[in-house]
């Protein structure tokens, strides 16, 4: 194997690929789950409703493939991370799964009769399948800041001692309310792109309102992060081409420390610095009916949160708060370096085509979906 693609450096890859993928899901399925979560108020009439399904019915499937990626990629090239993850925030995944199937249902059912009453219903259940995983996956993702209590035992099995309610931290749901306001202004500016009147303009407003709100809560939880929560920090010598044993290694806790890769590495500053413009962009593009606009800001939003959280944990996957020094990092966590060079090559292969299809799959679905264009289709969507 070359020095270009030794074990440590198909490490740092396979971080690198997985934070992709995660970029991808809240870019591509994050507006679907965004526009689901406020679906309720953006359409009054069942007419406006349709014409909000219509937007999204087609594309949430494909979307969803970014979710799969990025589980299947935690499976494979970090084991252990997966098998701890899915042990300590179980109930907190088994309520996202829950939520995310309400979503198909949802468009498969809601258009079967036209009662009234028989659409209301989905109505909601669509609703919450927007809101709640935008909202407990956040959670999820702010609980890493604060590590979950896990330790392994003699034989290396995890071991998880919390349960569903101490994840519920006050930091941990302010995450949530980062996550769920970042990905209403991601559904809203494209209900603004892809709706006509009136519904773009109630979004218009909604996206402007999630925009304040997540610039609020994302510069309280970093100012959160420097001044009162304990951020992990390696303080031994690792091999960062050695085993995969998260044993072997001893962590501080120390406040600020999340912060030290940004003050090593300077550069980094530009992914926060970026999903603030971002939201002020598209606040202000979407007080200019400047949908187009919005949406790439928003866009910005999306990746630029996720690459902040990613840069502040480095080398972190899952801290463990009972046992810091069984925290799993990136060096310590992985499959094999075989592994993760067969994966490597296949991710080579199939990315480019599934970017290539979902580019496509926008560009044959272009356009505004109106009121009008409903009138000959009263039955369905």
């Amino acid at each position: 194997m070359s020095t270009l693609m030794d074990y440590a450096t198909l490490r740092v890859i396979w971080w690198l690929i997985l934070g992709v993928l995660l970029m991808g899901f809240a870019i591509t399925d994050g507006f679907d789950l965004g526009l689901g979560a406020s679906f309720t108020y953006l359409g009054r009439t069942d007419a406006e409703r349709r014409a909000l399904l219509s937007t999204i019915e087609p594309v949430w499937e494909g979307n969803q493939v970014w979710f799969v990626l990025g589980g299947g990629s935690a499976f494979a090239a970090w084991p252990l991370l997966y098998a701890t993850s899915f042990s300590g925030l179980y109930l907190a995944m088994f309520l996202v799964l829950i939520a995310l199937i309400l979503r198909p249902v949802g468009f498969t059912y809601r258009g079967k009769l036209t009662d009234a009453r028989w659409r209301a219903g989905w109505d909601i259940a669509l609703t919450l399948g927007g809101a709640l995983p935008a909202l407990l996956l956040g959670v999820a993702f702010a609980n890493l800041f604060l590590g979950v209590p896990f330790h392994f035992d003699n034989l290396q099995r995890p071991v998880v001692t919390g349960s569903f309610f101490s994840l519920l931290h006050p930091f941990a749901l302010l995450g949530g309310i980062i996550s769920l306001s970042m990905l209403i202004l991601h559904g809203n500016t494209y209900a603004a792109l892809k709706v006509g009147e009136p519904m773009a303009a109630r979004a218009r407003l909604v996206g402007r309102v999630a925009a304040v709100v997540f610039l609020l809560t994302f510069l309280g939880a970093g100012f959160w992060v420097y001044s009162a929560l304990g951020g992990y920090e390696v303080t031994s010598v690792m091999d960062h081409a050695g085993p995969s044993d998260p044993t072997r290694k001893t962590v501080a806790i120390v406040t600020g420390a999340w912060l030290n890769n940004f003050r090593l590495w300077p550069l980094m500053w530009a992914a926060p610095v970026c999903a603030v413009v971002g939201a002020l962009g598209a606040y202000v593009s979407l007080r200019a009916q400047h949908a187009g606009a919005a949406f790439m800001a928003s866009i910005l939003v999306q990746g630029a949160t996720i690459l902040t959280g990613g840069f502040a944990l480095f080398p972190f996957l899952l801290p463990s708060s009972t046992h810091p020094s069984q925290s799993l990092t990136v060096w310590d966590a992985s499959s094999s370096a075989k592994t993760l060079l067969l994966m490597l090559a296949a991710v080579l292969v199939f990315l480019p085509i599934i970017l290539a299809y979902t580019g496509w799959v926008f560009k044959v679905l272009r356009g505004r979906v109106t009121l009008e264009n409903l009138h000959d289709h009263e039955g369905g969507y």
